[in-house]
């Protein structure tokens, strides 16, 4: 077949690239449909718990996460000059498209008794801008005797004040969302040059950042590989055609990638992301095999036609494999009911296929329309380093075994220790530096108002009307008072304050009636209450229409999956201590949950999946070698990497989350295609030596070494650049990666032939030399006579 498929490839060279620019232009039309996600979130399944209860305090409630915060710590604000400016920007910013509302001490309400409808007013504290400084000491003397703001708008103890801009969640996460975002932080970057520093974080705010940052470094990252991977080509080929070549090859790859994210409407996320530079990375190996084989071939008998025909079915065959199981890895993603996941895995699997198709037609074909290599080209298959190398690794494996294999348990053992040091922990705002204005930011608002992260506490009485029974909001504020005992989360508010603040307002405002009714009061101020919990009210934010479950609205500071597991435990005593779970079903939920729940699932899977990759790798392999020992014996060289990288980040304190846990899926599917390509050099040199083993597996080590050696160091130097990157997964993603694929080069090129020797007798076995799935095995070459390229008037013999 593949004899075949070569002949097919060269005769019909000219109408395969147009159907393949075809393709490039369809895909790269399809790439304006890419849309970024700016949500936290899909990582769970509809039918998980956390998801489930999220999904029902945004049917009963709000969303959570729409807020921006804006802080300020600075004497200057409660002066007049610097107070009205303060106010101007909260009116300018309610202004801007996709602003629903602004709440600071220059934009808060207070309730005022209307005893002629029995019912309260909001009125603002400030409806205009004070003209003197006694005015503003005046108005600020009314906010501070409103204990309903106090440690939500302000911190008496710090002098810290907080502007929440509260943004459309619908329009926020949709295509309309524009520059909002960006647009609010223009504004106050100008207010803050005029006036005093200013302090941003909320989900939108940071999601935005990420988010933006995100794509920039995506299209930094491709640019900076293409360009370093061209160097690398460039300097081991001497040859500025097959750089060319190569870069036409990976840059089709990334099109057809980012098109068919587009094609099958999927967002583009921080794991989609990392699809279009892991195309380029996988695309360059091909090439290089291709390109390595090709030159073999020629230098050997000088016909190009002959060399590209036997290049394609040759290296075309062990390629396909390659990939195959590449893509398989990748594929265990799909079935995981995670959408991120499941998208992730589509579009990785079909594209790593898709760059072998691209490799294996781009490849021969622009070859062919191409002079033949002169001298200079070729030098690089006798190159002094590559033979000294060759000849080390040659050295190690005939004659210090026993060193090897010492050296090999060694590092084993120390990785494993290492990994009893591994630690999961995943944060909402992750990877960036600690000394990013972001995470400076929010560590801010963390310090003065414990966190900006939304946590809910949604109570069920199970009965209609029985939310605001006294005795249930009696249990409110208790709850209330035992979460205040947390440093983590912020002021709470709930239905209970709403209540506390409409007796405090029947009052005339006096702070010393912020309290609960008592059973006298409840009678003269219920007509009041009730008008309160009508659409627009101030108690109608807590409350669902059924007047049957409340709401308890918080912060929570970003403290990674660990300490989050330990606080929702603490948290679910303390609830279940207060209502009886037999009489209320009370849930924890919120963005903050969602995500980090969403985070572990991610890790679970992750775990699961690499777990399926290796096994149908395996199975694979069992079917390309024909034999369970052989499939052993190349695995352990494979894993030897893996235990390597996960010590590794324990000794370093890099956690596991999910985009550390996808190097190992990323770099083991990389990493096992050189033991598939030296293996199947290996046969192929069995059936020319008549199988004399140790013959065949430095024949194998020596034409095979050369292209695992390049397409390491391509990696390797491909991979190191994401150290440059803005956020910590992505450095160690680019580290790990880079690591792992350096020891596997090793592994590949020391352990896997010294097994091979060592187990010479038990493992080339009778199957392994006739396999069930003969897809590698030698077929006659193909006579170039019978090669007849387009565009040549003039048919080739075969010995021209």
């Amino acid at each position: 077949m593949w004899a075949w498929l070569s002949s097919r490839i060269l005769r019909n060279r000219n109408g395969i690239l147009v159907v393949l620019g075809l393709i490039t232009l369809f895909l790269g039309y399809e790439t304006k449909n890419v849309k970024v996600s700016y949500r936290f979130g899909g990582l769970l399944p509809k039918t998980d718990s956390a998801y489930v209860h999220y999904e029902e305090l945004l049917e009963h409630f709000s969303e959570d996460g729409n807020i921006i915060v804006l802080g300020a710590q600075d004497k200057a604000l409660y002066e007049l000059d610097g107070f009205n400016a303060w106010r101007r920007l909260g009116e300018e910013l309610r202004t801007q498209p996709g602003v629903d509302s602004v709440f600071s001490e220059a934009h808060i309400y207070t309730l005022t008794r209307d005893d002629s409808l029995k019912r309260f007013r909001l009125t603002q504290v400030v409806p205009e801008a004070p003209r003197t400084q006694a005015e503003l000491d005046s108005l600020l003397g009314v906010v501070r005797a409103l204990p309903f703001y106090k440690g939500l708008l302000y911190n008496d103890s710090t002098g810290a004040s907080l502007m929440m801009v509260f943004v459309n969640a619908e329009r926020f996460n949709s295509e309309q969302r524009g520059d909002m975002v960006d647009l609010i932080d223009a504004r106050v970057k100008e207010f803050e040059r005029d006036h005093f520093k200013v302090y941003r974080s909320g989900l939108p705010f940071v999601r935005t950042v990420v988010t933006e940052r995100t794509k920039a470094e995506l299209r930094m990252f491709v640019g900076l590989m293409i360009v370093v991977v061209a160097l690398l080509l460039l300097a081991f080929f001497r040859s500025w055609r097959v750089m060319l070549v190569c870069l036409t090859v990976v840059m089709m790859s990334v099109v057809w990638a980012v098109g068919s994210i587009g094609l099958l409407g999927y967002k583009l996320t921080s794991v989609m992301s990392v699809i279009p530079p892991l195309i380029i990375v996988i695309g360059i190996p091909n090439c290089i095999f291709l390109i390595n084989k090709f030159h073999q071939e020629f230098s050997g008998h000088r016909n190009r036609v002959k060399a590209l025909s036997r290049t394609i079915y040759r290296v075309g065959r062990a390629s396909f494999m390659t990939n195959a199981t590449t893509a398989a890895g990748f594929a265990t993603f799909i079935p995981t009911y995670s959408d991120v996941l499941k998208q992730f895995g589509v579009i990785a699997s079909i594209n790593i296929m898709a760059v072998f198709a691209l490799s294996l037609l781009l490849v021969p074909i622009l070859l062919s329309f191409q002079g033949d290599p002169k001298d200079r080209h070729l030098a690089h298959l006798d190159r002094k380093w590559v033979d000294r190398s060759t000849r080390a690794l040659a050295y190690l494996v005939q004659h210090k075994r026993p060193a090897v294999y010492l050296a090999t348990l060694v590092l084993v053992v120390v990785g494993m220790f290492g990994v009893m040091r591994l630690k999961s922990e995943t944060h909402v705002v992750d990877d960036l530096p600690m000394d990013d204005p972001v995470m400076q930011d929010l560590r801010w608002f963390e310090d003065r108002f414990n966190g900006v992260l939304p946590l809910e506490v949604v109570v069920d009485a199970r009965k209609k009307g029985q939310a605001l029974k006294d005795v249930n909001l009696k249990r409110l504020s208790r709850l209330q008072d035992s979460l205040a005992t947390h440093p983590e989360l912020s002021r709470s508010l709930s239905v209970a304050d709403a209540v506390k603040f409409t007796k405090q307002a029947f009052y005339g405002g006096d702070p010393e009636r912020y309290a609960l009714l008592t059973s006298t009061e409840k009678s003269f101020i219920l007509p009041y209450l009730e008008a309160a919990q009508d659409k627009g009210g101030v108690a109608r934010a807590f409350l669902d229409e059924d007047k049957r479950s409340t709401r308890i609205t918080m912060q929570v500071a970003d403290v990674g999956t660990a300490r989050m597991d330990v606080l929702l435990d603490d948290l679910r005593a303390q609830v279940d201590s207060i209502f009886n779970p037999a009489d209320f079903r009370v849930t924890l939920t919120g963005t903050s949950v969602v995500f980090l729940e969403g985070s572990k699932y991610m890790v679970t899977n992750l775990v699961i999946s690499l777990v399926g990759a290796i096994v149908i790798i395996s199975l694979l392999m069992a079917l390309l070698f024909g034999s369970w020992r052989m499939v052993i014996i190349s695995l352990v060289p494979n894993l030897v990497p893996l235990i390597a990288t996960a010590g590794l980040m324990g000794y370093l304190g890099i956690p596991i989350k999910p985009s550390t846990l996808l190097v190992f899926s990323i770099a083991f599917g990389i990493a096992v295609d050189d033991a598939i390509h030296y293996l199947s050099k290996y046969r192929q040199e069995l059936r020319i030596t008549g199988h004399r083993v140790r013959e065949s597996v430095m024949l194998a080590l020596h034409e095979a070494g050369v292209s695992m050696m390049y397409t390491s160091i391509v990696l390797f130097c491909g991979f190191t650049l994401f150290v440059f990157s803005d956020f910590g997964g992505t450095q160690a993603l680019g580290l790990l990666v880079s690591f792992t694929l350096l020891v596997a080069m090793f592994t590949n090129l020391i352990i896997l032939p010294s097994l091979l020797l060592s187990f010479e007798k038990s493992a080339t076995t009778k199957a392994f030399e006739e396999p069930l799935l003969d897809i590698l095995d030698e077929e006659p070459d193909v006579d170039p006579a019978f090669l007849r390229v387009e565009g040549s008037a003039e048919k080739r013999e075969p010995n021209e």
